[in-house]
């Protein structure tokens, strides 16, 4: 049996890392996670404040320290002045992948109209990609549920692990033959 594939989840809560309410953004990726996923898989956690430089630290660890293929982040993703994780996404990826942010944000509009008000993105660094979601449960699952079918294809693209998904949840999209 292959060993678990670690995947980071960072939760960016200037709150939740002073103290002051539970983080549930992390735990809301985890649970989605192990819905969607059939690959044996292990949460490599971290929980930054709101803080550009800490989050781009937090980044650049999991995907060059730790070797997660997928980093999935939560929080600091609106209009707000401290909201910042697409900023330190931007600074430590190669490429951006726009269409995540387009999918996620259309999905979220059924829902809520303040979904244009969202700023989620993605991008690869190396061979993890990096994806930012909302901070609460709901639109995690939501969003992930939408974006997951290209994420096993994309890993496999940037020399990642292969990702397999369980198909009575989500359907992993690759070209035959890939």
């Amino acid at each position: 049996m292959s060993a678990a594939v670690p995947i980071g989840v960072l939760t960016v809560s200037d709150r939740a890392f002073r103290g002051v309410y539970q983080d549930q953004g992390g735990p809301g990726i985890e649970a989605a996670l192990a819905r969607i996923l059939a690959t044996p898989w292990r949460a490599v956690r971290r929980l930054v404040p709101d803080e550009q430089a800490e989050i781009e630290a937090a980044l650049v660890a999991l995907a060059d320290s730790e070797s997660c293929p997928l980093i999935v982040t939560t929080g600091g993703t609106g209009p707000a002045p401290r909201d910042v994780t697409p900023e330190a996404t931007e600074a430590v990826c190669t490429r951006m992948l726009p269409g995540f942010g387009e999918l996620m944000r259309a999905v979220s509009l059924r829902a809520v109209p303040t979904a244009i008000l969202s700023r989620q993105t993605a991008g690869t660094r190396g061979a993890s990609l990096i994806v930012n979601l909302p901070g609460k449960p709901s639109a995690i699952a939501e969003c992930l549920d939408a974006v997951f079918p290209a994420i096993p294809y994309c890993i496999d693209l940037i020399g990642g692990p292969r990702l397999e998904t369980d198909p009575a949840v989500c359907r992993a999209f690759r070209p035959k033959g890939a």
